[in-house]
């Protein structure tokens, strides 16, 4: 065990987590040194822990009297069942003239919202809404790029109970219309093109064929992102119920907002799985638990002060979004980023952090691989006084990029690695600026949150593999699946594979020390830097091709991250060209996202299947690693794995 850094007594004295011990010590009379003690009271006094952070960061609501309803089974657990609050109403307590929003778009473009011009934003957005009809629970969709106006939109929506989801705009038609389709929005709020690596992207054209196949869409707001920067006349697409975002508020004056206060479970977010068999699932999070699990992740586990400035490089597509924009009911400034992070040059957001005074950086393991290899050293180009803390998720953070933040980065920083999902909008695993940073790490469990790995018996399991699991209720949990009336696709997530506990599918180790250690995905979802990918949505693009009768995608460990491997079984007499090879990839990169495009697509003859006709993804990944295929007479024709035992070493 390698420690790399750890708070010095000033750091540790400031810490918003030393501030909660005292907290707790006023309230309850107890004395938790240090933060093993505190996890474990947080875990075993589950009612008192929560009533103690709602305190802590002075939600604005009413808690009510009841804290925990248990319901038979673990999903059925409700917090706060009394309760009334509003998201949008705790993230805009602040009134005045410090930035609340600054945005930067890879094109050096900038601009700022104070918190008074946020609210004003907010308030004229929510007025026009609510003169539209909208209603608590209904949906507002959003194909937007990491902008103001995203923050602005999910405020505006969660202000009057309607339920907010957004995607990114480099999704393709069908990747958008999946997600979309399903939960039946009445508003699209959508721009008219983004920027990615010095190119200006238009999206007119997909949003129009987008919007024909949503017919529970009554308006379409468009927002002139790329005209604004590139300064062209705004233009809307040729489509009916469209209109610019200006002209859509025009005529709505500033004033006071209208909070609905609202149930601790009505839903705040639709969030969607990746899709692994199928269409992607609607994840649906209610507003109190999002609120509540946020805040503690942000003030307790990444010391997020007032007027401190927190950054996530992260799409609209992504829970990490969802996670930032809640930093602003911590009196924190958002600071968003659109475009490649490398784009002019690999210092774009080292730039962006000194000349902004960043104080959270949040990004990938995959970003800080890119570093290293671009040899980039920004403890000796930047000014980076103001970082304390660096956090890191979407895949696991190798050793060596512990070394190489520790050695390039900064020295005095807590750097925490993180893990957690879409499917709890929030994390397990968390950081802890009170105590140290181990090398190859995540320092600590997050507190309210009983963390095991349990191997194949579910017995828990210290300093071996097994899987991570959480055996108590926890406010994030979803509300539900959309259209899952009787929850039983909810249930089959998660709480299958060990009845009664939440088995979340991370092949995890806890260590000796306290810390963890995530290997990847137990199943079969594909993850190339740290973007979860379902292969069903792959299959989707490659099932058009009449060249193609059958596709298996699985993943390939390569080079510290893994990398998409797409086999093709083609009709009889045909071989794979690279004309062909070409025309996938350029289907998968326009249909899904420029993220699923594989690094690689080989023919083979055939592809195994199960008994019951399905395609054996984990078969095929297990060979091609060279492990042993568990279960194999559970193939209808195991025969077909011997066309995956090659060498793939380009």
């Amino acid at each position: 065990m390698k420690i790399l850094w750890q708070p010095s007594e000033e750091q540790l004295a400031r810490a918003n987590l030393t501030a909660f011990r005292r907290f707790l010590h006023g309230r309850h009379g107890i004395d938790l040194p240090d933060y093993a003690q505190l996890h474990a009271w947080s875990v075993e006094h589950i009612t008192e822990f929560w009533v103690a952070v709602w305190d802590f960061c002075e939600v604005s609501g009413d808690r009510g009297d009841t804290v925990l309803a248990a319901g038979k089974h673990m999903m059925d657990a409700r917090f706060f069942p009394q309760a009334r609050l509003n998201f949008a109403e705790n993230a805009l307590r602040r009134r005045d003239d410090a930035n609340a929003v600054v945005f930067r778009s890879e094109t050096g473009y900038t601009s700022r919202l104070s918190w008074n011009e946020l609210y004003v934003q907010v308030a004229r957005l929510a007025r026009a809404f609510r003169a539209g009809g909208i209603q608590p629970g209904d949906r507002i969709a959003a194909c937007l790029p990491n902008i103001p106006e995203a923050v602005t939109g999910v405020l505006a929506a969660s202000s009057l109970g309607a339920v907010w989801s957004s995607c990114s705009p480099d999704f393709g038609e069908g990747g958008i219309l999946d997600r979309f389709r399903q939960i039946e929005p009445r508003v699209l709020i959508a721009c008219d093109g983004y920027y990615y690596n010095g190119r200006a992207i238009d999206i007119r054209e997909k949003i129009c064929r987008v919007a024909e196949q949503l017919p529970s869409v009554e308006k379409i707001i468009i927002v002139p992102h790329r005209a604004q920067i590139t300064g062209e006349p705004p233009l809307c697409p040729d489509i009916p119920d469209t209109i610019l975002l200006s002209d859509y508020i025009g005529e709505f004056e500033e004033g006071d907002i209208a909070f609905t206060p609202l149930p601790f479970n009505h839903p705040l977010y639709i969030l969607f799985s990746s899709g692994t068999t199928g269409l992607p699932k609607c994840i649906v999070h209610g507003a109190g638990g999002t609120l509540l699990q946020h805040l503690k992740e942000h003030r307790l586990h990444g010391d997020i002060r007032p007027d401190d400035r927190v950054f996530y490089f992260t799409t609209c597509g992504w829970m990490m979004w969802n996670w930032l924009v809640t930093a602003l009911a911590s009196n924190a400034t958002l600071l968003l980023y659109d475009g490649s992070p490398m784009y002019p040059d690999p210092n774009a957001l080292f730039d962006y952090a000194e000349e902004e005074g960043m104080t959270l950086f949040g990004t990938s393991a995959k970003y800080l691989q890119a570093l290293e290899k671009a040899g980039l050293e920004p403890a000796e180009t930047h000014d980076l006084s103001t970082l304390r803390v660096m956090t890191s998720t979407g895949s696991p953070l190798l050793p060596a990029s512990f070394d190489y933040v520790y050695h390039h980065i900064k020295r005095d920083l807590c750097l925490s690695s993180i893990s957690g999902g879409t499917d709890i909008v929030s994390c397990f695993i968390l950081g802890n600026p009170a105590g140290p940073v181990v090398r190859g790490e995540m320092q600590a469990k997050g507190l309210g949150m009983a963390v095991e790995v349990w191997d194949e018996h579910g017995e828990r399991s210290i300093g071996r593999k097994g899987e991570l699991v959480c055996t108590r209720p926890f406010p994030s949990m979803p509300v539900c699946f959309w259209n899952d009336p009787d929850g039983k696709r909810y249930r089959s997530a998660y709480f299958e594979r060990f009845p009664g506990v939440w088995a979340h599918g991370d092949f995890a180790e806890e260590t000796e020390s306290g810390g963890f250690i995530i290997y990847g995905r137990s199943d079969a979802v594909l993850n190339p830097g740290g973007v979860r990918i379902g292969t069903a949505e792959i299959y989707r693009q490659v099932e058009g091709f009449d060249e193609v009768l059958e596709s298996i995608a699985v993943g390939q460990e390569w080079d510290g991250d893994t990398r998409i491997l797409l086999f093709v079984v083609l009709r009889e007499g045909l071989v794979l060209n690279d004309a062909l090879i070409e025309s996938i990839k350029t289907q998968i990169r326009d249909g899904a996202s420029p993220r699923h495009v594989p690094a690689r697509i080989i023919q083979v003859p055939a592809i195994p299947h199960t008994r019951s006709g399905k395609i054996s993804e984990i078969a095929v990944r297990d060979i091609i690693h060279g492990r042993a295929v568990k279960n194999v007479e559970a193939l209808a024709n195991p025969e077909a794995l011997e066309h995956f035992r090659m060498e793939i070493t380009s």
